[in-house]
């Protein structure tokens, strides 16, 4: 479970920086969407890669088998990547990484507690909320000092 934890705290570092970095690639080249275009190359590269080291090549050939509502994913990165990368620049990307925390708070609680999209089962008890909250607080006051 450290790994995991460890992978997840890793990704969530990421998550600033690469809205940093993307909204000013964004203000360089003068295009969100050009940037978000780039960083999504770039992506697929290193997934592809990513991808050849590991067995996953096989896995591909099963994709039309999949429900197609998974793949939504695909348009919900790009949704994040094309906002975070057109709203930093003019929002902060404290203030924007904040919303997005305060969504993924809320999304995750409701996943959770739902079982949704397969994920397991975890109900949103009175100390969930309450630790919700305090998180959604903390990450508030960051943005206020």
């Amino acid at each position: 479970m450290t790994q995991y934890a460890a992978i997840m705290l890793a990704a969530g570092f990421g998550i600033p920086i690469l809205a940093a970095l993307n909204a000013a690639l964004g203000k360089v080249i003068g295009s969100p969407t050009a940037a978000a275009v780039v960083l999504f190359a770039i992506a697929f590269v290193a997934s592809a890669l990513v991808m050849a080291l590991f067995p996953g090549f096989a896995a591909l050939s099963k994709i039309a088998n999949a429900p197609k509502h998974l793949l939504l994913a695909g348009v919900l990165i790009a949704f994040y990547v094309l906002s975070i990368t057109h709203v930093a620049p003019h929002f902060g990307v404290g203030n924007a990484v904040f919303f997005v925390l305060l969504g993924q708070l809320i999304s995750a609680a409701a996943i959770d507690h739902f079982g949704l999209f397969g994920a397991q089962v975890e109900p949103l008890t009175l100390m969930r909320m309450g630790g919700i909250a305090v998180m959604a607080i903390g990450v508030a006051i960051t943005q206020l000092a």
